[in-house]
């Protein structure tokens, strides 16, 4: 099967150049650098990331993406003809396999960087170190790594041709996706899982199986795909007040649109679609 949308990457990470001042910097001279605005856009024409020389590139932190000679640095968008900004959740479906891993690595930094200017130990200044894979505090001498919250997100069936979807009341009229949450500290992402279906819609599952993992830089998920199946014959009732409908749907439900998807770019549409597949 075909990866999540935002799972797919070519370009090695080349954790060994982190460590090496001198030789990020000789990098640097010759690199292909994505630019990354404040509001998680870059430039694409058509289905291709824009890559910029570094002398076109803003001023700011410089974050290493990898393979020898690709960097990001977060900063105003330079002007390109022909080029639209587009964020990852509009264009991360519809680019190549080495442009998907480059900007879902490169908004996960920017995202982080900008969000954890300060240490949390002694409230001091941090700077970006290892090409950008790490902050410094100078006045204590600790180090901090960019943080991934793992999130569960879940195909719930019936055994046979029904899934559980839900839908929350911001979305667009008529979507519905799976049902997804936080792993809470001291449990396990199967149990997560298991809780979140219970809380939300009443329903108890079993038969919890990993499928596949997505990053979600939205700001700092890593959504961990599973289905499961229903025990029993329970009717979903939304209960905790995060979804204002939950209910079953038959495949041919989906099929014919009776349900609006969620996007392409996120794992629930893969999970959805990898199940109606099978039936």
């Amino acid at each position: 099967m075909s990866l999540p949308a935002l799972s797919r990457a070519t370009v090695d990470r080349d954790a060994a150049l982190r460590e090496d001042g001198a030789g990020l910097e000789k990098a640097w001279e010759s690199s292909e650098v994505l630019v990354i605005d404040d509001q998680g856009r870059a430039l694409v024409e058509g289905t291709d990331l824009v890559l910029v020389r570094p002398a076109e590139a803003p001023e700011g932190d410089r974050f290493y993406l990898g393979g020898g000679r690709y960097f990001a640095v977060r900063g105003p968008l330079p002007r390109k003809l022909g080029t639209v900004a587009r964020n990852l959740r509009d264009v991360g479906h519809l680019l190549g396999d080495r442009d998907a891993g480059l900007m879902v690595h490169a908004v996960g930094l920017a995202n982080w960087h900008a969000t954890h200017t300060h240490c949390p130990r002694c409230g001091a200044p941090t700077r970006s170190v290892k090409g950008g894979a790490v902050r410094v505090c100078d006045a204590d001498g600790t180090e901090h790594f960019p943080r991934t919250d793992p999130a569960m997100i879940v195909l719930v069936h019936d055994g046979a041709d029904r899934c559980l979807l839900g839908r929350q009341p911001i979305w667009p009229a008529g979507r519905y996706s799976t049902l997804a949450g936080f792993v809470e500290p001291g449990e396990s992402a199967e149990q997560a899982v298991v809780r979140e279906v219970r809380e939300e819609t009443g329903v108890v599952v079993r038969d919890v199986a990993y499928s596949s993992s997505q990053p979600w830089p939205f700001p700092a998920s890593l959504m961990l795909g599973f289905t499961a199946r229903a025990d029993g014959d329970a009717e979903p009732v939304a209960t905790d007040g995060e979804l204002e409908d939950a209910r079953w749907f038959h495949r041919d439900e989906l099929r014919d649109g009776s349900a609006m998807l969620p996007t392409p770019v996120s794992i629930a549409y893969k999970l959805i679609t990898d199940w109606v597949s099978q039936g």
